[in-house]
């Protein structure tokens, strides 16, 4: 384990900067988290949410977004196998569904594909990608309701896909910021939020 009175490597903490640096588009709103401890000597972690009817300026407070993620680097200055080099992101999304997805065959297939085309499309290196996407269905009870569910009404039901992934950075010059750029396009996409620029359909002319 790191001496606690130690300052974090440098290559660690130049990551961080290159991670931290990206400011996302105005409808997501970033928020430092306490990365889980344990899993590597040095870690560090975000969290991005997304409500598409929210005012837009980055600051909303969401209780209940519709599309929420966080990111986590690890770093380990010895490497392990399985990470097949010296740092490792972790990210979760999980982003609300429209009735009648659940139980679409190809949802996860699209859901993955959500993360490997923002990769891509970032220019992000990576190595040892792998992860799972998962669909979930909940009914909230009781005081977790939210409302609704009036006598002999069964509260409504929320439908979820959720993707858990991890891969290896491969950048030799410790700038990860492309990674970010990729997760923030990850969670727009699971979002639904248009193209940066374009201009949703619904919205009236001027």
């Amino acid at each position: 384990m790191p001496d606690p009175n130690s300052p974090p490597p440098a290559a660690f903490r130049s990551a961080v900067r290159s991670l931290a640096s990206v400011r996302p588009r105005p409808e997501l709103v970033v928020r430092p988290l306490e990365a889980p401890p344990r899993l590597a000597p040095y870690s560090w972690a975000t969290s991005v949410e997304a409500d598409i009817g929210h005012r837009g300026d980055g600051t909303d407070d969401l209780d209940e977004p519709d599309t929420s993620g966080r990111l986590i680097l690890l770093h380990d200055p010895d490497g392990q196998e399985r990470w097949e080099g010296t740092f490792r992101l972790v990210c979760f999304v999980q982003a609300r569904l429209e009735p009648g997805q659940l139980g679409d065959d190809m949802l996860p297939r699209i859901g993955w594909s959500w993360l490997t085309d923002a990769l891509e499309h970032a220019g992000a290196g990576f190595t040892a990608l792998g992860g799972t996407v998962t669909q979930t269905s909940s009914v909230r009870f009781g005081g977790l309701s939210g409302g609704g569910g009036g006598p002999g009404e069964w509260p409504p039901r929320e439908d979820d896909v959720e993707l858990r992934a991890s891969w290896s950075p491969t950048e030799s010059d410790g700038d990860l910021s492309r990674h970010a750029v990729a997760f923030a396009s990850l969670v727009s996409t699971a979002a639904g939020l248009p193209p940066v620029g374009a201009v949703p359909l619904s919205r009236s002319p001027g």
